[in-house]
C-alpha cells in the first residue's frame, strides 16, 4: 500500500468519524442548527462540517429545517433505526415486555442502556394513569443519578468505576454530590438483591425501580425500569418489583443467561 493510498484512508477515517460527531451533536442538542453553528460547537472546520452537512444531505440522513440554513437529523436515520430494532432481539423482545408491565402496573416503564459512560433511555411505554411520567429517549444523563446506574456498572472493579464516570458526573443538578464510595457500596449491594429502587435523586416526586437483563457472560447489559409517584411506588414496592423481574429474567433468558448461578462480585475494593 502506497503512502498516497494510506493518507485517503486516513482522511476518509477521519471524515467519518466528523459525519459521526456532526450526528451525535444534533441527536444531543435535540434542536435544528447551522452547519456554521455546528462547527463552532464541536472544534472543527467551517470548511469540512459544511462540506460533511451536504454530503449528509444528499444521503438524507439530515435535511433542512425551516428557511434560514438550518439542519437536523433526516428521515433515513429512522428507517434505519427501524431495520435495527427489527434485527435486534433485545429491543425487539423488549417492546413486548415494556408493555405487558406498563399493563401491568399502569406506570411508565422504560429499557436503559449505557451509551459511552453515560446512562440513556432506550425504549419507553408510558403508563396509562393521567398523570403521566417521562423522559427523553437517547438523552445522556451521569450514571449516578439513575437507579439503573447500580446495576449497569456492577460487573467493573471499583477502580474501573471511578475511572470510567467522569468525577463531575457525582455532582447532581442542585450542587450537591454523591459520594463515590457510597455510590459504589450501592452497586455491590444492587448486585447482589438483583435491583435498586430510590427516591429519584433530580424528580423529587418520583421513585426509581431497576432490575438488570443478563447477558450469557452475566455481564448485565441493559435494565428494565419503573418510574413512578412516589407514594404510588412506595405502596406497590414488592408487587411492582416482581413484574419487573419476571420481565427481566425473561428478557435475559432469551440473551442467553441461564440465571441458575449466583453472580460474582468484582473482588477489587476501594
Amino acid at each position: 500500500m502506497d503512502d498516497m493510498t494510506v493518507d485517503t484512508i486516513n482522511r476518509r477515517a477521519r471524515g467519518l468519524d466528523r459525519a459521526f460527531e456532526i450526528l451525535d451533536f444534533l441527536r444531543h442538542r435535540r434542536q435544528p442548527m447551522r452547519p456554521n453553528e455546528i462547527a463552532q460547537h464541536i472544534g472543527a472546520p467551517r470548511s469540512s462540517v459544511y462540506e460533511l452537512v451536504n454530503l449528509l444531505m444528499r444521503q438524507g440522513v439530515l435535511e433542512y429545517q425551516g428557511e434560514d440554513g438550518r439542519v437536523f437529523l433526516g428521515r433515513k436515520l429512522y428507517f434505519l433505526g427501524t431495520a435495527y430494532a427489527e434485527q435486534f432481539d433485545l429491543m425487539r423482545e423488549c417492546d413486548r415486555l415494556l408493555t405487558k408491565i406498563t399493563e401491568e402496573t399502569r406506570e411508565t416503564a422504560q429499557m436503559c442502556l449505557l451509551e459511552g459512560n453515560k446512562y440513556t433511555v432506550a425504549l419507553m411505554r408510558e403508563g396509562i394513569r393521567p398523570f403521566r411520567i417521562s423522559s427523553n429517549i437517547g438523552e445522556p444523563v451521569p450514571i449516578p443519578w439513575t437507579a439503573s446506574g447500580r446495576l449497569l456498572v456492577s460487573h467493573m472493579s471499583d477502580a474501573e468505576i471511578l475511572d470510567f464516570i467522569p468525577k463531575e458526573d457525582f455532582r447532581l443538578p442542585d450542587g450537591s454530590r454523591i459520594d463515590p464510595a457510597q455510590f459504589i457500596a450501592q452497586v455491590r449491594e444492587a448486585a447482589e438483591v438483583g435491583h435498586f429502587t430510590f427516591n429519584s435523586t433530580i424528580e423529587t416526586f418520583t421513585h426509581c425501580f431497576a432490575v438488570p437483563v443478563y447477558q450469557s457472560d452475566r455481564t448485565c447489559v441493559a435494565t428494565l425500569c419503573l418510574v413512578t409517584p412516589k407514594e404510588d411506588g412506595l405502596k406497590n414496592h414488592a408487587e411492582y418489583l416482581k413484574s419487573l423481574k419476571a420481565a427481566a429474567e425473561d428478557l435475559s433468558a432469551t440473551l442467553g443467561f441461564a440465571g441458575a448461578e449466583r453472580m460474582e462480585r468484582p473482588r477489587k475494593r476501594l
